[in-house]
C-alpha cells in the first residue's frame, strides 16, 4: 500500500486541507446554538474597520474550522433525525453515510447535506418505516422496491444482496426504484472490498446538469464508483460525480461568498459563470470535462450512461422526470444500481496485477516533485490521516451554526466542536 505519509513528510505530498495549524478562541452560545471565535491576537473593538490589519485577521478568523471528533459529528446527525421521527437504525445508516462522506474530504456529501434529509422525513416525502423489499430476481440479478424509505438505507440493503449473490453466482447485479438521495457513491461500492470483492455503484439524480449545447438541466450529477482490492488492504476507489463538480461545492462556495472556478457551471444562457448565483438561480452544473470543446460531451454521454442503469433499467423517474432539487412536492422516486463482481470467477491473481497497475502510477516520475502521481482513492486516504493527525474533522464554523439552526428547530442538542480549532 502507498506510505501517503511518507508522501506528506518528504514534502511531495501538499497538506489536502491546506491549512495551518493556528489555534483560535471558540465561544459556544448554548442558549443561541452558535459558535464564534477569534484569534487571540484578534482585537474585537468597534474600530476594525479603519485598521486594516484587525481586518485581514477578521477574515482570517472568517474562515475558521472546528475540529468535532467523528462520534460527536455522528451521533449529532442521528439525534437530528431521530427527532423527526426516524427509526433509529435507519438514522444510524444515514449518519454513517453522511461522516463518512466528511471524514473521505467530500464535504458536498457529508453534515453539509442533513437538513436536506431532516426535511424530507419531517414533511413525509420521504417514508420513515419499512424496509426495502425484493421485487423480482434471479441468481445474479435483483430489482428492489426502495418504499421510499432514506437511500443508505436502501444503499446498504441493495449492496449486501449484491454482494450474496456474487459469492453464488460470480456477480450481483441489483437495481432500485423508490429511493431517495444516497450520499457518496464510494461507500456502498467500498462495502465490497471487504469480501474481496469488486464494487461498483451508480445513482441519478434531480436534474442539475445542462447538456452539452443545451441551456436547460435535463440530467443529475449521476454519480460514479468503482472500487477494486488489491494486495494488503491496498485498493482503488473511483467516486465521482458525470458532472464537472458535485452541486454541493457549488453550494458551500456560495455559503461561503467565494466565486467558483471556469468550468464547474453556466448561467440560464448555458453560458460558462464563476458566479455560483447564477448557476444555482437559473443555471446549472455542467458535464465533466466543461464545454464541449474540452471534452463536456463525453461527460454529457457518462451522465446518460448512468440514467440507462439506474433509471431507466430499475423503472424510476429519469431526466427531467425527476423533481427539482430541494423541492418536496413530490417523491424523489430515484434509481440506483449496485454491482458486486468476484475475481475469483475470472483470471487468478486479480490482487497481484490491481497492486502491479496501481504500482505503476504511484511510483512514475512526476511532472512536478511536489505533487506526486497518485490512483484513486489517494486523496481520501490522505485526507483521513489528515483528520486523525488533528484529532477530527474541520467543517467550516457557518455549515456548524446553520446545521445547528437546524437541530434547533427540531428539538435536538447542539453539535458541539472540540476544543480548538484549525484556520487558515
Amino acid at each position: 500500500m502507498i506510505d501517503l505519509t511518507a508522501f506528506r513528510n518528504a514534502g511531495r505530498f501538499p497538506t489536502l486541507f491546506g491549512l495551518k495549524r493556528k489555534l483560535a478562541v471558540v465561544s459556544v452560545d448554548h442558549r443561541h446554538q452558535q459558535i464564534t471565535s477569534r484569534s487571540p491576537a484578534t482585537s474585537t473593538s468597534s474600530d476594525n474597520k479603519h485598521r486594516p490589519e484587525a481586518a485581514a485577521q477578521s477574515r482570517t478568523v472568517n474562515m475558521t474550522r472546528c475540529l468535532i471528533s467523528k462520534s460527536e459529528v455522528q451521533g449529532f446527525i442521528e439525534r437530528c433525525m431521530t427527532s423527526v421521527g426516524t427509526k433509529e437504525h435507519h438514522a444510524r445508516s444515514l449518519a454513517e453515510v453522511l461522516v463518512e462522506g466528511d471524514h473521505r474530504g467530500h464535504y458536498s456529501h457529508g453534515l453539509n447535506r442533513m437538513d436536506m434529509y431532516v426535511k424530507d422525513v419531517q414533511t413525509g416525502i420521504c417514508a420513515k418505516d419499512g424496509e426495502p423489499v425484493v421485487e423480482k430476481e434471479s441468481a445474479a440479478t435483483a430489482l428492489v422496491d426502495g418504499k421510499n424509505l432514506l437511500g443508505p438505507v436502501v444503499g446498504n440493503f441493495c449492496m449486501k444482496l449484491a454482494m450474496k449473490k456474487a459469492k453464488e453466482a460470480g456477480i450481483g447485479w441489483v437495481v432500485a426504484h423508490g429511493s431517495n438521495h444516497f450520499g457518496i457513491a464510494g461507500y456502498y461500492s467500498m462495502q465490497a472490498l471487504k469480501e474481496n470483492m469488486i464494487g461498483m455503484s451508480f445513482t441519478n439524480t434531480s436534474p442539475l446538469v445542462v447538456p452539452t449545447r443545451g441551456k436547460e438541466c435535463t440530467l443529475g450529477t449521476n454519480p460514479i464508483s468503482v472500487a477494486a482490492p488489491a494486495k494488503d488492504g491496498d485498493s482503488f476507489v473511483l467516486d465521482m460525480a458525470t458532472s464537472a463538480v458535485a452541486l454541493g461545492k457549488v453550494e458551500l462556495h456560495d455559503r461561503r461568498g467565494d466565486t467558483i472556478p471556469e468550468g464547474w457551471g453556466c448561467d440560464a444562457q448555458g453560458k460558462l459563470s464563476t458566479d455560483p448565483k447564477k448557476v444555482l438561480s437559473g443555471g446549472g452544473l455542467v458535464p465533466i470535462g466543461g464545454s464541449e470543446a474540452t471534452g463536456g460531451y463525453k461527460g454529457y454521454g457518462l451522465g446518460m450512461m448512468v440514467e440507462v442503469f439506474c433509471g431507466i433499467l430499475a423503472g424510476a423517474q429519469y431526466s427531467n422526470h425527476i423533481r427539482t432539487w430541494k423541492v418536496t412536492d413530490r417523491v424523489a422516486n430515484l434509481g440506483q444500481c449496485f454491482v458486486a463482481i468476484n475475481p475469483e470467477n475470472f483470471a487468478p491473481g486479480f490482487g497481484d496485477r490491481m497492486s502491479d497497475l496501481l504500482s505503476i502510477h504511484r511510483g512514475m516520475e512526476p511532472a512536478d516533485s511536489g505533487a506526486p502521481v497518485l490512483t484513486a482513492g489517494d486523496p481520501e486516504r490522505m485526507n483521513m490521516k489528515e483528520c486523525e493527525d488533528m484529532g477530527g474533522i474541520p467543517y467550516h464554523i457557518n455549515v456548524i451554526n446553520h446545521m445547528n439552526e437546524c437541530a434547533k428547530r427540531v428539538g435536538a442538542s447542539p453539535l458541539l466542536p472540540c476544543d480548538n480549532v484549525v484556520s487558515n
